[in-house]
């Protein structure tokens, strides 16, 4: 339990990405962490995933920014969910109160779309999926494709495959 005591918000809408959602999840759960799931502040209690597996939410975004101190970092997993999550001004605000604390935010594939709207990417050196690496470069990142990238508090993936190195500087981080 390497990470007791640390909390994580993970964020997530319908069409997420099952495994970018589920093995943080879990392994973010096995290291100790208490992980929080957020959902939009008006979206569904329960989200299905690309392949119609459910996720439950624990808090929506504008609850869980009134909390945002008590977070350590936020994991954005990708699929067609960041597309939904983008539009919602409250996970927005969230993305950046927690970026701008200093504490770790992490996006895999398509996720960092909500980094992108959230304004917290230019100038960061990051990797995503690779169909949205214009859309990186056009908002300021420094677009590379890599497994993972750390970049000061923002980690950054490609796809499934990459997710034990995602999980392991997330947490290498949060330590």
């Amino acid at each position: 339990m390497e990470l007791e005591g640390k909390k994580v918000a993970l964020l997530v809408a319908k069409d997420y990405e099952d495994f970018e959602f589920w093995y943080p999840y879990y392994r973010m759960t096995e290291a100790g962490v208490e992980v929080v799931i957020v959902g939009t502040a008006d979206g569904d209690d329960v989200v299905e995933s690309k392949h119609a597996y459910p996720a439950e939410i624990d808090l929506r975004a504008d609850s869980a920014l009134m909390e945002a101190e008590k977070l350590d970092g936020l994991i954005v997993p990708g699929g067609w969910a960041p597309d939904r999550l983008r539009r919602c001004e409250k996970t927005l605000d969230l993305v950046r109160t927690v970026f701008e604390d200093g504490k770790v935010v992490a996006a895999i594939c398509h996720g960092p779309q909500v980094l992108i709207s959230a304004d917290v990417v230019r100038g960061k050196r990051m990797t995503s999926a690779p169909a949205i690496k214009d859309d990186m470069r056009n908002a300021g990142a420094i677009w590379v494709d890599d497994e993972v990238v750390v970049d000061g508090n923002m980690i950054s993936s490609r796809s499934p495959p990459d997710l034990p190195a995602f999980c392991r500087e997330i947490i290498g981080v949060m330590k």
